[in-house]
């Protein structure tokens, strides 16, 4: 007798997904690049980025917040799947509005939902071509309904992407030939974003080896990624042909192919990578040899040096704190997306529930319209650098209470009153006492709401907070 499995244990994508085992792989991405560039020239997911995204001024954030949200979408207990699905459509619901050529956008409509996976699925299979291990047919299927599945579990359907294959294909010539675009969005990925990357957190502390290192990689990353695009998207919008940029790209792709197959499989997994560009990273072991020698190392440099990290942990400039904290969105002013980014970032790294998230944002809701009152004069919705340096001292606090009494309450789960060494890391991802104090081992609420508001205010340094909010 056969035995009906039950629905909830049921893994969607198979022991056998193809997708699964490509997300892991560290090689994918040079497709999640490529995807990211097609994505961009959609006007409403252009539009979206360029108003409400951090993906300028704190890609290695992006870049790992999307590497931890593929992957509970693909995880086989379906719990985790519809609660991150929920988590999405709630981020997403909170981005709309309206573009430079005041046409509206939002980040819920299905269209553009359906391209962004459409993109994934294309630049998947180019992937996999120019590592020289094109899919055949069967294989092409089975990755193309993987991918259906996947908008179907965010979306609650897959109808806006064609059922069959030889229907995608017709699909997506025609966005590419009638729906795209060269817009700001397009030319700030391939000539601001790897131009002006920031480094990653495990390099902050060697200024100049990551702006020479950019120097060089920059204009080889962007030839790769424009060698890589479909010649039609190219002539659309009007990308330069960069003399040997095809040999170049084509290298990129077939060594990262090599590596996967005849690396340690540890070595050309995801983890792997984001262990040396994040030291915060979880399952970063690989590397922690090698980042406890670079700490010793920049810990004999300091002692050698006439500077001091004694500058680090004075009191900061609100002028320097707007810049490196507060602007999310990298455009030199403070609105409203900026303070969504960080009710985003936060909600991510908790993995907070709609009710707790709600919360959240309405805390932020309210300081932003504390500051609006004290700082925006001219009502456009703004404040620039200078307004909020100048009046940063006296600005009003409660707004900022209320955020410190969510994140307590979202970290203290336990619910003793108190955050624990364990609580501590899961919000900061960082040594407990590291730079705050409390008390017997614990963080009270006083404390916790204390060093949080004058963090925020810019009064006073703090690595933990910086690490949860403005590192890039």
């Amino acid at each position: 007798m056969s035995q009906t499995i039950p629905e909830e244990s049921v893994d969607v994508f198979g022991p056998d997904s193809i997708l699964r085992r490509l997300v892991n792989e560290a090689r994918w991405g040079l497709a999640v690049t490529r995807a990211t560039l097609l994505e961009a020239a959609y006007p409403q997911i252009g539009a979206a980025l360029m108003e409400n995204s951090t993906f300028l001024t704190h890609p290695w954030r992006r870049l790992r917040n999307t590497t931890m949200s593929s992957r509970r979408i693909l995880d086989p207990d379906p719990r985790v799947r519809d609660r991150e699905a929920a988590r999405l459509n709630r981020l997403h619901a909170r981005m709309s509005g309206t573009d430079a050529q005041g046409r509206p956008y939002d980040a819920t409509d299905p269209e553009a939902r359906a391209w962004v996976v459409a993109t994934l699925f294309e630049s998947t299979v180019t992937m996999c071509r120019l590592s020289g291990e094109a899919l055949d047919a069967e294989a092409m299927r089975r990755l193309y309904d993987e991918h259906r599945t996947f908008l179907a579990l965010i979306d609650g359907t897959s109808d806006h992407l064609p059922a069959t294959l030889p229907e995608f294909w017709s699909y997506y010539d025609d966005v590419i030939a009638h729906r795209l675009e060269n817009n700001e969005a397009v030319g700030v990925i391939l000539y601001r974003l790897f131009a002006n990357v920031p480094a990653p957190p495990v390099l902050r502390g060697h200024p100049a080896v990551w702006t020479a290192g950019r120097a060089v990689a920059s204009p080889v990353v962007t030839a790769i990624t424009i060698a890589s695009l479909p010649e039609a998207f190219s002539r659309r919008v009007a990308l330069p042909d960069l003399p040997g940029a095809r040999t170049l790209m084509q290298t990129a792709y077939l060594s990262a192919a090599l590596a996967t197959r005849y690396l340690p499989e540890s070595w050309t997994r995801v983890e792997f990578f984001m262990g040396l560009l994040d030291p915060s990273h979880e399952g970063a072991g690989p590397w922690e040899a090698v980042r406890r020698q670079a700490g010793k190392a920049a810990a004999l440099a300091r002692l050698l040096t006439p500077a001091s990290d004694e500058d680090d942990q004075v009191v900061r400039s609100a002028d320097r704190f707007f810049a490196e904290v507060l602007d999310q969105t990298g455009d030199g002013y403070l609105r409203w997306p900026d303070l969504a980014a960080m009710a985003r970032e936060i909600a991510t790294r908790l993995d907070l529930g709609e009710q707790e998230e709600e919360r959240l944002f309405q805390a932020y809701a309210a300081w932003w319209r504390e500051l609006q009152t004290a700082l925006d004069s001219d009502g456009d919705g703004r404040v620039t650098r200078r307004e909020y340096a100048a009046a940063a001292a006296c600005l009003p606090g409660s707004g900022l209470i209320r955020i410190a009494d969510v994140l307590f309450d979202a970290t203290d789960v336990d619910d003793d009153e108190k955050i624990d060494a364990e609580e501590y890391r899961n919000l900061f991802r960082t040594a407990f006492h590291r730079d705050l104090t409390g008390s017997g081992g614990s963080y009270s609420r006083s404390a916790f709401v204390r060093h949080f508001v004058s963090f925020m205010s810019g009064q006073q340094h703090s690595n933990a907070y910086t690490s949860l909010l403005s590192q890039g």
